[in-house]
């Protein structure tokens, strides 16, 4: 019951330097410390002085929190800032981002409802697409809207999801960059009771 090739779901690319940038924001989670590395490192050989005007934010992998952060420490960057949690991060994010100068660029790196969290900043504070960029990694567990009652479900990996509303939701490829989200809608709406076996599609 997915409904695939929609064209709302955002797709991604490898990170790669904007050297047209004057100013570097670097935001990840987790196994996205990997791809941000990789970006550093190649800021490093083609401008190294743009170090100077680079920033991270990144929230730590409870599986190795201290490895990463002294990744990113060694490579001499303006500003590091770690976290343990997603939401204070884009509340300090967002207040950082309210004073960007003309000339930022925004990379992102990380599962895809992070991401969606990251670019949503992005597009309040009209980032053109031209100055984002994103790389996907890690878990595909999606972040899912309920339609009906507007509730958040986060992490689902599964074709359907139970919502707190006591509604069981198709989870459809019909992606809102608003909510940041996938859209959920009632599965068995028309034959009540009805419904599909729950399957981890999303891994």
């Amino acid at each position: 019951m997915l409904i695939t090739g929609i064209r709302s779901k955002p797709v991604y690319a490898p990170l790669q330097p904007d050297l047209a940038g004057r100013y570097h924001v670097m935001v990840g989670h987790g196994v996205g410390a990997a791809p941000l590395a990789r970006l550093l490192g190649e800021l490093i050989s083609a401008a190294p002085a743009a170090l100077a005007h680079t920033r991270i934010w990144y929230v730590r992998d409870p599986a190795s929190p201290q490895s990463n952060a002294d990744a990113f420490r060694a490579a001499h960057v303006a500003e590091l800032r770690t976290f343990d949690r997603v939401d204070p991060l884009l509340a300090d994010l967002t207040a950082a981002m309210d004073q960007a100068l003309m000339g930022t660029r925004l990379y992102v790196a990380g599962p895809e409802s992070f991401m969606g969290l990251i670019m949503r900043i992005a597009h309040e504070f009209n980032l053109a697409g031209d100055e984002v960029r994103a790389e996907e990694c890690g878990t595909m567990a999606r972040r899912v809207h309920c339609i009906h009652c507007r509730a958040i479900i986060e992490g689902v990996r599964t074709n359907i999801v139970e919502c707190g509303c006591k509604r069981w939701l198709v989870v459809r490829d019909h992606y809102s960059r608003r909510l940041a989200a996938y859209m959920g809608v009632m599965v068995d709406a028309e034959a009540p009771g009805e419904r599909p076996d729950v399957k981890e599609v999303f891994l």
